[in-house]
């Protein structure tokens, strides 16, 4: 009886710790696509409000897939921007869920801009 008991604790301890590493690798580590390489900057430098930080930025986890963007990094409520190489914004929106689809009508190369409180995540793009 006793045995039976440990065996099936064994077994359930083993399904459990198998769904929690899928759930894992589902949120996290499947990328399909290489992440895109993102820096950052401070958004607005003249802001006179702005204080260093002694703990370091993390960069949001984001791949790009034709028109698809999937961020692997909750970046929910935050900006995202589209800047041509005229310098000129071509298209802004609030990021509300894990995918973003651009519009078909967008070609060439950009530069996107997630944008979260004063920090701005950039980096080159071409659709």
């Amino acid at each position: 009886m006793k045995r039976n008991f440990l065996f099936l604790l064994t077994v359930m301890v083993m399904v459990l710790a198998s769904l929690s590493n899928v759930r894992t690798s589902a949120n996290s580590g499947s990328m399909l696509f290489e992440p895109l390489k993102l820096q950052v900057k401070i958004f607005d430098p003249t802001d006179p409000y702005s204080n260093p930080h002694r703990t370091p930025v993390e960069i949001p986890e984001v791949t790009l897939d034709d028109h698809t963007l999937t961020f692997y990094t909750s970046c929910l409520g935050c900006t995202l921007r589209l800047v041509n190489v005229e310098d000129e914004v071509v298209y802004t929106t609030a990021i509300t869920s894990d995918t973003l689809v651009f519009p078909s009508s967008l070609e060439g190369e950009y530069e996107i801009q997630i944008i979260q409180g004063e920090w701005c995540f950039y980096g080159e793009i071409t659709l």
